[in-house]
């Protein structure tokens, strides 16, 4: 590998040293990138008694809607817990010390490939992780899992551990732009999980993926395997199952990203409405900055046509999954879909696709039907079995309970994550 190089200008010398040090590692890892991590992380079986732990996200309010639970439990277990991520409210921190954890804001980018902006999030990591000096860090998503485990690398924090929440979009997206930001994550991610001491994947598909591209380890060095979790779990007792509405309604939640099928699910909405005009289709969700989003008028032309309910971004998704009959989500992949599942918890039928992710909360023809992704004719016939044949809603949501509480009850997935991390 050759070195890199940059010529970046920093107000202080300790930021410059910082990055220095930072190109200094990484050609150090010329001849492996996984060169063993000396002493990183406690003994297996070796518990970690009242610890300070820093979770690192890219979005706040997942901090509450993904991460609460688990949150919750590492306090509940004599930890000290700083949950790190930009731009939070002010409900969202004050939520978060209810629970009894510190918030920290974060400078970060969820999205873009502006380098300065990057190593500003790196640099406030390094301040952040030398300043409360945590006996752990767990990070997720993209940039914060690469940001966050070498900026605790150069810390001098271990032990590392990291959390796979789905490929992204830098993954999934096609064309030469998309596969050299590919690239680039690629070599990102072989640094940043180099340095981890595990790492959890909430599918077996983008555990092979990370292992196909030789993210996770080489022949010579520390081989990290990856630790299987059943998405960010769901807690059962706050999603609890409620009675149907009287006609058949669907509904979609995500973030309004076409990886997300919202193309797929508005043109199945439009064939379905034309031969039974009574049954709805609800969606709710949100524009953002990310490159995938849907455009503001093709919104406005889908709620205009009839063809969809907007009902907009939601901070409790749990009204709008009792007024539905059958929950969609024609996702291109996910890491496990956290809306599949609150939906799963409140009895609800689910149609998804065969994509990596999705397949996993679904037994075709039990608790909702599986569909080739992209493919709008399965979707219309999968959504018209629900309408032609309504007592399939309550015997198929019932299954969907049933299969949260035994699969994805957040205190057995939490219990794995603890586990892992020697923090029960």
């Amino acid at each position: 590998m050759k070195k890199i190089w940059a010529g970046i200008m920093f107000s202080r010398s300790a930021d410059l040293v910082d990055v220095v040090g930072l190109f200094g590692w990484v050609e150090e890892q010329s001849i492996s990138f996984m060169g063993c991590i000396n002493g990183a992380g406690v003994a297996g079986g070796e518990s970690l008694s009242m610890a300070r732990i820093v979770l690192v996200g890219g979005y706040a309010e997942s901090l509450i809607n993904f991460r609460g639970d688990l949150l919750v439990t590492m306090v509940q277990a004599g930890h000290d817990v700083i949950a790190c991520a930009p731009a939070a409210s002010p409900d969202t921190i004050e939520a978060l010390a209810a629970w009894g954890v510190v918030y920290q804001p974060l400078p970060l980018a969820r999205t873009g490939l502006n380098p300065f902006e990057d190593i500003r999030t790196f640099l406030a990591l390094i301040k952040l992780f030398r300043k409360v000096q945590p006996d752990a860090v767990l990070a997720y998503t993209i940039k914060p899992v690469i940001y966050g485990s070498l900026a605790a690398k150069v810390a001098s924090v271990s032990p590392i551990y990291s959390m796979i929440t789905g490929l992204g979009n830098a993954f999934v997206a096609t064309g030469f732009k998309a596969k050299v930001i590919g690239l680039l994550v690629s070599f990102l991610y072989r640094l940043g999980l180099s340095v981890n001491k595990q790492i959890f994947f909430q599918n077996p598909d983008d555990l092979a993926e990370f292992k196909r591209r030789g993210l996770l380890g080489s022949g010579g060095g520390h081989y990290v395997k990856g630790v299987l979790i059943n998405g960010s779990g769901i807690n059962t007792e706050n999603f609890k199952v409620c009675g149907f509405p009287e006609n058949i309604r669907f509904l979609l939640i995500a973030r309004l990203l076409k990886d997300k099928g919202l193309s797929e699910y508005a043109q199945a909405a439009a064939i379905i409405k034309k031969k039974y005009p009574k049954v709805e289709f609800d969606l709710v969700g949100w524009l953002d900055e990310n490159p995938a989003c849907i455009s503001q008028a093709q919104l406005d032309d889908w709620v205009s046509s009839g063809t969809v309910n907007y009902l907009g971004k939601l901070n409790d998704v749990r009204p709008a999954i009792a007024n539905a009959s059958v929950y969609v989500l024609p996702s291109y992949r996910e890491g496990t879909p956290r809306t599949v599942l609150e939906a799963m918890a409140m009895g609800r039928p689910v149609i998804t696709t065969s994509a990596p992710g999705c397949k996993e909360t679904v037994v075709d023809g039990g608790n909702g039907f599986l569909v080739a992704v992209k493919n709008v004719d399965e979707l219309v016939a999968a959504m018209e079995k629900f309408i032609l044949n309504p007592e399939l809603v309550v015997k198929m949501g019932k299954c969907s309970r049933e299969i949260a509480e035994e699969k994805y009850d957040v205190r057995k997935v939490n219990k794995v994550i603890l586990e892992t991390m020697g923090l029960i």
